[in-house]
């Protein structure tokens, strides 16, 4: 079963709600019209026997019933209010009668009902309202019947009923009509979205819904989503440059691997000119299985397969196991290197995680450093933070580029070569294993006076007893 489209939903609902506030309306219209013609024709009832009253109060109190009847008999039948009048005394002796009723008199029964309350009768075929009243006059109690022709009510009723039923459906078609123009202009701006957002691809997802000025849901709405394409589009160019970049720097080493090999088979070598050829591919090879390894880190942190164990972690303890290795390298280097570590600093981490932070801090430190210079290492506490700092006093790193040495194959110096740098990834991992740690990675710097990285993680008061994956 084809499902209706939200404009024809929304103008059925719209018909649907307009029919039924029309039947309330009409149908209580209806019954006020009803209830007001019919209290007009009561309040004529009672009026004529007010009138009724009055004309027997003047009578004398001692007159017959003979007398009465001459005098009501005279006066009534020539009136209008007679016409359908019926008197009685209180021994149950006629005074009047009309000659309508004389020829359609009431039936027991109509005439009990009629005096428990007003009713409606039906008589030579014709529409009537009766009141019967008890009332005294000169100390007698007399009974009158009387009664009006409602045809002008229920040709009235009649009347209303048939406009009613001529203009409901004529309303209801343009209240269809209306409904589907309303909810067809409601809806224009969501085709106009629809037809943008049918265009909009992998090769240009510069593009964005128009800007609507609605100042409703449908212009948050296209907010929302133009919001969206550009995060999108943020994604797949980090996502295009991540690919174009590990393609350019994985091609150098094997563009080297391959030249070395092709050299070496071009003629015949001794075992020494073989072995040096061995030892650069070897070399290359190392260098592209790291760039490796740190592509499939960052591929794994982007997907949320590269997880950390966290577990109460002694910072100190790990920075005091590495700083042996590390001075060795700074003797081979010609490079003085300093470590001053804090006393017991507990933090929640993983181990492995934060020792390669620091590794990485290094090594950028000791890799732009020049010979003879000065790197140290410090973790202090402040307040609830433990702050590791790692200053060189290499070339510095200019104002313009700090913001920036964080992203991915980012490097400083454009022109160094391979054997002083390396792919540009390791500030990035440091900043992921940072942020799993809840923590905060900051640079300063100057041109000519050296770089300080800085990492604040959060302190813990008591161990953590058992790991929970980050």
């Amino acid at each position: 079963m084809k499902t209706l489209s939200i404009r024809m939903r929304l103008t059925l609902w719209y018909l649907a709600i307009f029919a039924f506030a029309q039947i309330a309306f009409g149908a209580g219209m209806y019954l006020i019209l009803r209830h007001n013609l019919y209290d007009l024709v009561d309040d004529t009832l009672e009026s004529q026997v007010d009138d009724l009253k009055s004309f027997l109060a003047s009578q004398k109190p001692d007159a017959s019933i003979a007398k009465l009847q001459e005098e009501v008999q005279e006066t009534y039948s020539l009136e209008h209010s007679g016409d359908y009048l019926e008197l009685w005394a209180e021994n149950r002796q006629l005074i009047y009668r009309s000659a309508f009723l004389q020829s359609h008199p009431l039936t027991q029964a109509a005439s009990a009902a009629l005096i428990r309350e007003r009713g409606r009768l039906r008589l030579a075929g014709r529409p009537f309202r009766f009141l019967v009243q008890s009332f005294e006059a000169n100390g007698h109690t007399y009974t009158a019947t009387i009664g009006a022709s409602s045809d002008d009510v229920v040709e009235t009723l009649a009347l209303f009923r048939s406009y009613l039923l001529m203009f409901a459906p004529l309303i209801l078609a343009a209240a269809a009509g209306g409904g589907y123009w309303l909810s067809r202009r409601a809806l224009s701006p969501v085709d106009e979205l629809v037809r943008t957002a049918h265009d909009i691809t992998g090769t240009n997802l510069n593009s964005r819904l128009p800007k609507l000025n609605t100042g409703d849901e449908i212009q948050r709405l296209s907010d929302t989503l133009n919001g969206m394409l550009e995060r999108i589009e943020g994604a797949f160019l980090r996502v295009t440059q991540f690919t174009a970049d590990a393609s350019h720097e994985l091609r150098t080493p094997v563009s080297l691997i391959r030249t070395e090999a092709e050299l070496a088979l071009r003629r015949s070598r001794g075992e020494a000119e073989y072995k040096e050829s061995l030892r650069g591919i070897l070399l290359e090879a190392e260098r592209t299985t790291g760039l490796i390894e740190q592509l499939l880190s960052l591929a794994r942190a982007d997907s949320g397969r590269e997880t950390l164990h966290l577990e109460t972690v002694n910072l100190s303890s790990t920075l005091r196991d590495m700083v042996e290795g590390w001075r060795q390298v700074a003797e081979i280097r010609n490079l003085h290197f300093t470590a001053d570590i804090a006393a017991d600093s507990f933090v929640s981490g993983d181990a492995s995680a934060l020792r390669r932070l620091a590794d990485l801090l290094l090594d950028n430190a000791f890799k732009y450093t020049p010979s003879p210079g000065d790197v140290a290492l410090t973790l202090q506490r402040s307040g609830d933070k433990a702050v590791l700092t790692v200053r060189d006093s290499g070339p510095g790193i200019a104002a313009d580029e700090q913001p920036r040495i964080f992203e991915r194959f980012y490097r400083v110096d454009k022109a160094r070569s391979r054997e002083q740098g390396g792919a540009g990834l390791g500030l990035a991992i440091a900043q992921w294993i940072v942020t799993q740690h809840h923590g905060s990675i900051s640079v300063e710097s100057q041109p000519g006076h050296g770089s300080t990285f800085r990492v604040e993680l959060p302190l813990i008061s008591a161990p953590v007893q058992s790991p929970q994956p980050a």
